[in-house]
């Protein structure tokens, strides 16, 4: 899976800096799902489903140090993977 390669790929280039890394810990996928109308005046009863899954791995990462944020900032990550660091 996309995200289980980009968290490997975030504690390999955090873990040569020197910070400790807690995690990937698998969060609870979000579920949404889209009921629509396969037509647009008849045939009311006919429907068509679709479902969005979210993904989600939790990251702790202690005794960061400037080289570590350096690190993160440069990494470049596949589309579709969002990163949110918190201080």
């Amino acid at each position: 899976m996309l995200v289980d390669k980009s968290a490997k790929k975030i504690v390999d280039t955090v873990t040569p800096t020197g910070a400790r890394v807690n995690g990937p810990i698998p969060l609870p996928t979000n579920k949404n799902i889209f009921t629509v109308n396969r037509s647009t005046f008849v045939n009311k009863k006919s429907r068509e489903q679709f479902e969005l899954n979210s993904y989600c791995r939790l990251l702790d990462i202690y005794e960061s140090t400037q080289k570590t944020v350096d690190a993160l900032m440069k990494m470049e990550l596949p589309s579709g993977v969002e990163v949110e660091i918190k201080v």
